[in-house]
C-alpha cells in the first residue's frame, strides 16, 4: 500500500481543500488541524466522512442512523449508540476501494492513526479531483453535443422550409398555365427559327469560303504560269539580244506589249488579293455571329426565368391579397373582441377592486399575525441561545470528561502494566517458595517416616519386655 500512485498530499493542503470543497459554512470556518491529525476528535472526522459520502455517493444524513431490515435483532435500542459508527464504516468500506485503498478497518473510525487519515484522506481527494474532472470533461461533451443538435435541427428546418419555396416556385398555378404554355412555344420556335438562320448562314459562309478559295487557287495557278512565262520571255529575250539587232521601233512596240500584259497580271494579282481579304473579313465574322447566337440563347433563358419570376410574384401578390381579406375580416372580429373584452374587463376591474379590499385586510391580518409569529420566534431564539449555550458547556464537560476518560485510560494501562510485571515478579517468587515448601516437605515427610520407625522399633522392643516379664 505504500507503492500506490495517487499523491500524498499534507496536512495544510488537506485541511484548506476541506474547507473550500468539501465543508460548508461554520463547519468549514471552525476546522483545524488539531481535529483531524494529531488527537483527532472522532465527532468531526465522522462529519467529514459523511459530508464526503453525500457529495460522492449521494448518501443522505439519515441514511447513517437507519437500521437495516434485513436483519432480525432482539433489543434494537442497543445499537442505536454504534449504529452510526457501523453505517459509516460499511459506507466508507464500499467507497475506498474506487480510490484504490483496500485496507481500511473500524479501527480507523473508532481510534484513527495520523498516517493512515493522511493517505485516506489523500486517496479520497485524488478521487473527487478525478471525478470533478471527468464530469467536466462529460459536461463539455454533454453541451457540445446539444449544440450540435440544436444547429442540426436548425438546419433541418432550414432546409424543410427551402424545399418547400422551391416547390412553391416549380409549382406553376393553374391561372398561368396557358401563358407558360403559349410562352415556351415562342420560345421553342424562336430557337428553332434562330437554328435555322444560323445554319443557312454557316452553309451559305462555307459555300462563299469555298468558292472562294477555287477562286484563289485558279489565279495563283495563273500568277504561277503569268511568272513561268515571265521567266522564259526574258530568257528568250536575252537570247534574242544576244543573237538579233533589233530596230529601235519594234523594241518600242514589244515592250509596251509587255509593259500592258505586266499591268494586266497586276490587275489580277490585285483582284485576287481583295477576294482573299474579303474571304478572310467573312471568316473573321464568323466568331462575332456565334457569340450573338450565344447572346440570343442567354437572353432565351434570363426571358424563361423572367416568366418563372413574373409568375412567383403574381402568385405572391395573390397571397397577399388574400391575406389582406383574411385579416380585414380578423380585424372586424378583432373589434367584436375589443368590445366584449372591454365589458369583461370593466367586469373584472369591479372584482380587483373588491378583491383589492380584502386583500389589504388579509395583509393587516398578515402583519398582525407575522408580529406575533415574530415575538414567538424571538423568544423561541432567546431560548435556543441559552439551550445553545448550554449545550455548549455540555459539550466542554463531556471533552474534559473524555480527555479525563483517557487519562484514566492510561493511568490505568501504566498500573496494569506495573501490575503485570509484579504478578509475574510475585509468580517467580511463589514458585520458587513452591519449590523450597516441596523439599521442606519431602526432608519432614523422610524424617518423620524415619521417627516413626524408630518409634514403632522402640513400642516393639518395649511390648516384647512386658511379654517376657
Amino acid at each position: 500500500m505504500e507503492t500506490m500512485t495517487f499523491p500524498r498530499y499534507s496536512p495544510d493542503d488537506i485541511i484548506s481543500y476541506l474547507r473550500s470543497h468539501i465543508l460548508e459554512g461554520a463547519e468549514a470556518r471552525n476546522l483545524v488541524k488539531g481535529d483531524v491529525f494529531g488527537n483527532p476528535r472522532l465527532e468531526v472526522l465522522h462529519l467529514i466522512y459523511l459530508r464526503i459520502l453525500q457529495k460522492v455517493c449521494g448518501i443522505r444524513l439519515e441514511h447513517a442512523y437507519m437500521m437495516p431490515l434485513n436483519v432480525d435483532i432482539m433489543y434494537p435500542q442497543i445499537h442505536e449508540g454504534f449504529l452510526p459508527v457501523c453505517n459509516l464504516y460499511i459506507h466508507m468500506e464500499r467507497l475506498l476501494p474506487m480510490c484504490r485503498i483496500n485496507d481500511f478497518q473500524i479501527a480507523d473510525v473508532l481510534s484513527p492513526k495520523t498516517k493512515r487519515t493522511v493517505r485516506f484522506l489523500s486517496g479520497i481527494l485524488n478521487f473527487v479531483n478525478f471525478r470533478e474532472f471527468l464530469r467536466e470533461a462529460y459536461l463539455e461533451l454533454q453541451q457540445s453535443y446539444k449544440l450540435a443538435m440544436e444547429k442540426k435541427q436548425h438546419l433541418e428546418a432550414v432546409n424543410q422550409e427551402a424545399t418547400l419555396k422551391l416547390e412553391k416556385l416549380k409549382t406553376v398555378p393553374a391561372e398561368h398555365e396557358a401563358e407558360i404554355k403559349q410562352l415556351t412555344e415562342s420560345i421553342r420556335e424562336l430557337e428553332q427559327e434562330l437554328r435555322q438562320d444560323y445554319r443557312r448562314q454557316q452553309t451559305a459562309l462555307q459555300e462563299e469560303t469555298f468558292q472562294k478559295k477555287a477562286d484563289i487557287a485558279e489565279r495563283n495557278q495563273k500568277l504561277n504560269e503569268c511568272k513561268v512565262s515571265l521567266a522564259a520571255l526574258k530568257e528568250e529575250q536575252e537570247q534574242l539580244k544576244s543573237k538579233i539587232v533589233e530596230s529601235p521601233e519594234e523594241w518600242k512596240s514589244y515592250n509596251e506589249m509587255m509593259k500592258e500584259k505586266i499591268k494586266k497580271l497586276k490587275k489580277e494579282k490585285q483582284e485576287a488579293t481583295e477576294g482573299y481579304e474579303r474571304y478572310r473579313d467573312v471568316v473573321d465574322v464568323l466568331p462575332s455571329c456565334q457569340a450573338e447566337l450565344q447572346l440570343y440563347q442567354k437572353k432565351m433563358e434570363i426571358q424563361g426565368e423572367n416568366v418563372e419570376r413574373l409568375a412567383s410574384v403574381l402568385s405572391e401578390i395573390r397571397n397577399l391579397e388574400d391575406q389582406l381579406e383574411s385579416s380585414q375580416v380578423e380585424l372586424k372580429k378583432a373589434n367584436t373582441d375589443e368590445m366584449s373584452l372591454k365589458r369583461v374587463v370593466t367586469a373584472k376591474r369591479e372584482k380587483l377592486a373588491t378583491a383589492e379590499i380584502q386583500l389589504k385586510k388579509m395583509c393587516e391580518d398578515i402583519e398582525l399575525h407575522k408580529c406575533a409569529v415574530l415575538e414567538h420566534f424571538n423568544k423561541v431564539q432567546e431560548k435556543r441561545g441559552a439551550v445553545c449555550d448550554k449545550v455548549m458547556v455540555i459539550r466542554k464537560e463531556i471533552k474534559q470528561k473524555k480527555d479525563q476518560i483517557e487519562q484514566l485510560k492510561e493511568d490505568a494501562e501504566e498500573k496494569a502494566k506495573k501490575a503485570k510485571e509484579i504478578h509475574l515478579i510475585l509468580k517467580a517468587v511463589v514458585d520458587k517458595c513452591h519449590e523450597s515448601l516441596l523439599k521442606a516437605v519431602k526432608a519432614s515427610a523422610a524424617s518423620r517416616a524415619e521417627k516413626i520407625d524408630e518409634i514403632r522399633e522402640g513400642l516393639f522392643s518395649i511390648q516384647s519386655s512386658l511379654n517376657d516379664s
